[in-house]
Protein backbone atom coordinates (compact mmCIF):
# COMPACT_ATOMS: atom_id res chain seq x y z
CA UNK A 1 0.00 0.00 0.00
CA UNK A 2 1.31 3.32 -1.22
CA UNK A 3 1.66 5.99 2.04
CA UNK A 4 -0.53 8.96 2.30
CA UNK A 5 0.60 11.95 0.57
CA UNK A 6 2.12 15.42 2.40
CA UNK A 7 0.83 18.52 0.83
CA UNK A 8 0.28 22.31 2.09
CA UNK A 9 -2.92 23.56 2.53
CA UNK A 10 -2.42 27.61 1.94
CA UNK A 11 0.88 27.64 5.02
CA UNK A 12 -0.51 24.33 6.73
CA UNK A 13 0.86 21.15 6.10
CA UNK A 14 -1.58 17.80 5.87
CA UNK A 15 -1.23 14.01 5.18
CA UNK A 16 -4.18 12.50 4.01
CA UNK A 17 -4.87 9.16 1.82
CA UNK A 18 -6.71 6.08 2.27
CA UNK A 19 -3.47 4.12 3.96
CA UNK A 20 -4.94 5.73 6.94
CA UNK A 21 -8.09 6.81 5.85
CA UNK A 22 -7.38 10.41 7.29
CA UNK A 23 -6.81 13.61 7.04
CA UNK A 24 -3.96 14.62 9.38
CA UNK A 25 -3.23 18.32 10.19
CA UNK A 26 0.28 18.06 11.07
CA UNK A 27 1.60 21.74 11.23
CA UNK A 28 -1.17 24.32 11.77
CA UNK A 29 -0.32 27.74 10.63
CA UNK A 30 -2.59 30.27 11.95
CA UNK A 31 -2.49 32.90 9.50
CA UNK A 32 -4.60 29.88 7.99
CA UNK A 33 -7.46 30.32 10.55
CA UNK A 34 -10.41 29.83 10.65
CA UNK A 35 -10.84 28.83 7.40
CA UNK A 36 -7.96 26.28 7.68
CA UNK A 37 -10.72 24.04 9.37
CA UNK A 38 -13.12 23.72 7.11
CA UNK A 39 -10.71 22.94 4.42
CA UNK A 40 -9.66 20.16 6.63
CA UNK A 41 -12.94 19.03 6.86
CA UNK A 42 -13.74 19.25 2.73
CA UNK A 43 -10.81 17.51 1.87
CA UNK A 44 -12.04 14.56 4.37
CA UNK A 45 -15.28 14.65 2.78
CA UNK A 46 -14.43 14.59 -0.94
CA UNK A 47 -12.05 11.79 -0.26
CA UNK A 48 -14.87 9.66 1.70
CA UNK A 49 -12.43 9.46 4.98
CA UNK A 50 -13.40 8.09 8.18
CA UNK A 51 -11.34 10.49 10.49
CA UNK A 52 -10.02 14.12 10.34
CA UNK A 53 -7.58 14.59 12.75
CA UNK A 54 -4.92 17.49 13.94
CA UNK A 55 -2.56 19.18 16.17
CA UNK A 56 -3.08 22.15 17.26
CA UNK A 57 -2.14 24.45 19.79
CA UNK A 58 -4.70 25.57 22.75
CA UNK A 59 -5.74 28.77 21.87
CA UNK A 60 -6.60 27.44 18.19
CA UNK A 61 -8.77 24.49 19.53
CA UNK A 62 -11.70 26.46 19.95
CA UNK A 63 -12.55 26.83 15.67
CA UNK A 64 -12.10 23.48 15.63
CA UNK A 65 -14.84 22.38 18.22
CA UNK A 66 -17.14 24.79 16.34
CA UNK A 67 -16.78 22.05 13.33
CA UNK A 68 -17.46 19.16 16.00
CA UNK A 69 -13.68 18.49 16.79
CA UNK A 70 -12.71 17.46 20.69
CA UNK A 71 -9.53 16.48 21.85
CA UNK A 72 -8.23 12.98 22.22
CA UNK A 73 -4.73 13.69 23.80
CA UNK A 74 -3.41 16.65 25.13
CA UNK A 75 0.62 17.86 25.97
CA UNK A 76 1.20 20.16 28.79
CA UNK A 77 3.45 23.06 27.68
CA UNK A 78 3.64 21.77 24.36
CA UNK A 79 3.42 25.25 22.53
CA UNK A 80 6.66 27.12 23.19
CA UNK A 81 6.83 25.75 26.34
CA UNK A 82 4.08 28.21 27.38
CA UNK A 83 0.16 26.81 26.57
CA UNK A 84 -1.11 23.25 25.81
CA UNK A 85 -0.81 21.13 22.50
CA UNK A 86 -3.50 19.14 21.90
CA UNK A 87 -4.72 16.07 19.64
CA UNK A 88 -8.12 16.93 18.47
CA UNK A 89 -10.03 14.30 15.98
CA UNK A 90 -13.82 14.35 14.05
CA UNK A 91 -14.98 10.76 13.13
CA UNK A 92 -17.05 10.93 9.99
CA UNK A 93 -17.74 7.51 10.81
CA UNK A 94 -18.54 6.87 14.35
CA UNK A 95 -17.59 3.10 13.70
CA UNK A 96 -14.27 4.20 13.73
CA UNK A 97 -14.42 6.00 17.06
CA UNK A 98 -14.51 2.74 19.21
CA UNK A 99 -11.35 1.16 19.99
CA UNK A 100 -11.22 -3.27 18.46
CA UNK A 101 -9.22 -4.07 21.37
CA UNK A 102 -10.16 -1.89 24.34
CA UNK A 103 -9.32 -4.65 26.76
CA UNK A 104 -5.74 -5.45 25.58
CA UNK A 105 -5.21 -0.94 25.36
CA UNK A 106 -6.28 -1.21 29.31
CA UNK A 107 -4.16 -3.69 29.62
CA UNK A 108 -0.80 -2.02 28.30
CA UNK A 109 -1.96 1.47 29.73
CA UNK A 110 -2.39 -0.02 33.37
CA UNK A 111 1.44 -2.08 33.08
CA UNK A 112 2.92 1.07 31.41
CA UNK A 113 1.44 3.23 34.32
CA UNK A 114 2.66 1.03 36.83
CA UNK A 115 6.22 0.91 35.94
CA UNK A 116 9.38 2.67 37.65
CA UNK A 117 11.19 5.51 36.77
CA UNK A 118 14.63 4.02 35.65
CA UNK A 119 17.89 6.03 35.04
CA UNK A 120 19.42 6.64 32.31
CA UNK A 121 21.63 3.93 31.48
CA UNK A 122 25.72 4.45 31.17
CA UNK A 123 26.41 4.27 27.18
CA UNK A 124 29.58 2.83 27.79
CA UNK A 125 28.87 -0.61 26.53
CA UNK A 126 26.64 0.99 23.45
CA UNK A 127 27.73 2.63 20.85
CA UNK A 128 25.29 5.71 19.36
CA UNK A 129 26.16 8.38 16.90
CA UNK A 130 23.78 10.78 15.56
CA UNK A 131 23.22 9.43 12.13
CA UNK A 132 24.24 12.04 8.43
CA UNK A 133 23.31 11.91 5.27
CA UNK A 134 25.86 9.25 4.18
CA UNK A 135 24.36 7.01 6.89
CA UNK A 136 20.54 7.35 4.75
CA UNK A 137 20.65 4.11 2.90
CA UNK A 138 21.47 1.76 6.02
CA UNK A 139 18.91 3.70 7.86
CA UNK A 140 16.08 3.07 4.86
CA UNK A 141 17.42 -0.70 4.77
CA UNK A 142 16.82 -0.89 8.85
CA UNK A 143 13.54 -0.10 8.87
CA UNK A 144 12.11 -1.84 5.37
CA UNK A 145 13.35 -4.78 6.99
CA UNK A 146 11.96 -3.89 10.57
CA UNK A 147 8.45 -3.10 9.33
CA UNK A 148 5.81 -4.57 6.90
CA UNK A 149 4.18 -0.86 6.57
CA UNK A 150 4.90 2.29 8.09
CA UNK A 151 2.37 6.14 8.36
CA UNK A 152 5.45 7.10 6.52
CA UNK A 153 7.75 5.72 3.67
CA UNK A 154 10.65 5.50 6.26
CA UNK A 155 11.89 2.75 3.27
CA UNK A 156 12.95 5.15 1.06
CA UNK A 157 16.28 7.04 1.37
CA UNK A 158 15.11 9.82 -0.47
CA UNK A 159 12.29 10.72 1.92
CA UNK A 160 14.78 10.06 5.13
CA UNK A 161 17.15 12.55 3.16
CA UNK A 162 14.21 14.74 3.10
CA UNK A 163 13.73 14.38 6.89
CA UNK A 164 17.49 14.79 7.63
CA UNK A 165 17.52 17.88 5.79
CA UNK A 166 14.31 19.17 7.37
CA UNK A 167 14.32 19.25 11.83
CA UNK A 168 14.45 15.51 12.10
CA UNK A 169 17.83 14.37 13.59
CA UNK A 170 18.19 10.57 13.56
CA UNK A 171 20.44 8.22 15.81
CA UNK A 172 21.25 4.76 15.60
CA UNK A 173 23.34 2.22 17.73
CA UNK A 174 25.95 0.09 15.77
CA UNK A 175 27.16 -3.21 16.10
CA UNK A 176 30.73 -3.63 14.40
CA UNK A 177 30.04 -1.72 11.29
CA UNK A 178 25.93 -2.70 11.28
CA UNK A 179 23.62 -0.24 12.05
CA UNK A 180 21.37 -2.34 14.41
CA UNK A 181 18.81 0.22 15.90
CA UNK A 182 17.71 3.25 15.50
CA UNK A 183 15.35 6.55 16.18
CA UNK A 184 14.49 9.96 15.30
CA UNK A 185 13.57 13.72 17.15
CA UNK A 186 11.20 15.24 14.88
CA UNK A 187 11.49 18.70 15.87
CA UNK A 188 9.54 21.69 15.88
CA UNK A 189 11.67 24.86 16.60
CA UNK A 190 8.90 27.23 16.16
CA UNK A 191 6.93 25.47 19.44
CA UNK A 192 9.96 23.80 21.09
CA UNK A 193 8.96 20.97 21.12
CA UNK A 194 10.07 17.31 19.34
CA UNK A 195 8.35 14.22 18.75
CA UNK A 196 10.65 11.07 19.77
CA UNK A 197 9.59 8.79 17.02
CA UNK A 198 10.63 6.15 14.21
CA UNK A 199 12.22 3.47 16.85
CA UNK A 200 12.94 0.36 15.29
CA UNK A 201 15.46 -3.08 16.21
CA UNK A 202 16.70 -5.54 14.10
CA UNK A 203 14.90 -9.08 15.88
CA UNK A 204 18.28 -10.39 16.56
CA UNK A 205 19.40 -8.01 18.41
CA UNK A 206 16.18 -6.76 20.65
CA UNK A 207 15.82 -7.12 24.62
CA UNK A 208 19.18 -5.66 25.00
CA UNK A 209 17.27 -1.82 25.76
CA UNK A 210 18.00 -0.42 22.51
CA UNK A 211 15.20 2.07 22.63
CA UNK A 212 16.12 3.13 25.89
CA UNK A 213 19.54 3.93 25.28
CA UNK A 214 18.48 6.08 22.10
CA UNK A 215 15.58 7.63 23.81
CA UNK A 216 17.76 9.24 26.60
CA UNK A 217 20.60 9.93 24.66
CA UNK A 218 18.18 12.16 22.41
CA UNK A 219 17.03 13.59 25.05
CA UNK A 220 20.44 14.76 26.16
CA UNK A 221 21.15 15.92 22.70
CA UNK A 222 17.87 17.72 22.86
CA UNK A 223 18.73 19.69 25.87
CA UNK A 224 21.57 21.68 23.95
CA UNK A 225 19.06 22.82 20.83
CA UNK A 226 16.23 25.10 22.97
CA UNK A 227 13.42 22.28 22.95
CA UNK A 228 11.50 22.33 26.10
CA UNK A 229 8.85 19.47 25.24
CA UNK A 230 9.34 15.50 23.78
CA UNK A 231 6.10 13.66 22.87
CA UNK A 232 6.13 10.18 21.39
CA UNK A 233 2.95 8.44 19.86
CA UNK A 234 3.17 4.36 20.80
CA UNK A 235 1.14 1.82 19.58
CA UNK A 236 -1.65 1.40 22.12
CA UNK A 237 -1.62 -2.68 22.46
CA UNK A 238 1.85 -3.09 22.14
CA UNK A 239 3.52 -3.25 26.04
CA UNK A 240 7.16 -2.53 24.95
CA UNK A 241 7.60 0.59 24.18
CA UNK A 242 4.61 2.16 26.36
CA UNK A 243 6.42 0.62 29.07
CA UNK A 244 9.86 1.85 28.06
CA UNK A 245 9.00 5.88 27.38
CA UNK A 246 7.12 5.03 31.27
CA UNK A 247 10.19 4.29 32.63
CA UNK A 248 11.84 7.07 30.82
CA UNK A 249 9.64 9.46 32.71
CA UNK A 250 6.85 10.27 30.39
CA UNK A 251 3.56 10.67 31.08
CA UNK A 252 0.19 9.67 29.45
CA UNK A 253 -1.97 12.40 27.85
CA UNK A 254 -4.17 10.33 25.88
CA UNK A 255 -5.49 7.24 23.46
CA UNK A 256 -6.17 8.60 19.48
CA UNK A 257 -8.73 5.86 18.68
CA UNK A 258 -8.10 3.52 15.68
CA UNK A 259 -5.41 6.70 14.62
CA UNK A 260 -2.70 4.92 12.81
CA UNK A 261 -2.00 2.48 9.96
CA UNK A 262 0.67 0.13 11.17
CA UNK A 263 1.20 -3.52 9.10
CA UNK A 264 -1.89 -3.61 7.20
CA UNK A 265 -4.40 -2.63 10.20
CA UNK A 266 -5.93 0.72 12.15
CA UNK A 267 -4.61 0.88 15.08
CA UNK A 268 -5.07 3.20 18.45
CA UNK A 269 -2.06 5.28 19.97
CA UNK A 270 -0.98 6.35 22.93
CA UNK A 271 0.43 10.16 23.51
CA UNK A 272 3.19 10.18 26.24
CA UNK A 273 5.13 13.37 27.37
CA UNK A 274 7.82 14.93 29.11
CA UNK A 275 9.26 18.43 29.79
CA UNK A 276 13.13 18.73 29.85
CA UNK A 277 15.57 21.66 30.62
CA UNK A 278 17.77 23.13 28.35
CA UNK A 279 20.92 24.22 28.77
Amino acid sequence: MQPDQVKKIDNSIVQHGPANDRVYLMKLSHDDLPDIVGKVYDLGRQHGYTKLFAKVSADAAPHFTKYGFVDEARVPNMYKGESAGLFMCKYLDQDRSVPGNITRISEVLNCAEGQDTVPAPSGSEVRIERLRLGDVEALAALYDTVFETYPFPMHDPNFVRECMEDETVFFGIYSEDKLVAAASAEMDTDWQCAEMTDFATLPEYRGNGAATHLLYHMEDALADLDIHTLYTIARAESFGMNIVFSRCGYTFGGTLHNNTQIAGKLESMNVWHKQIGTR
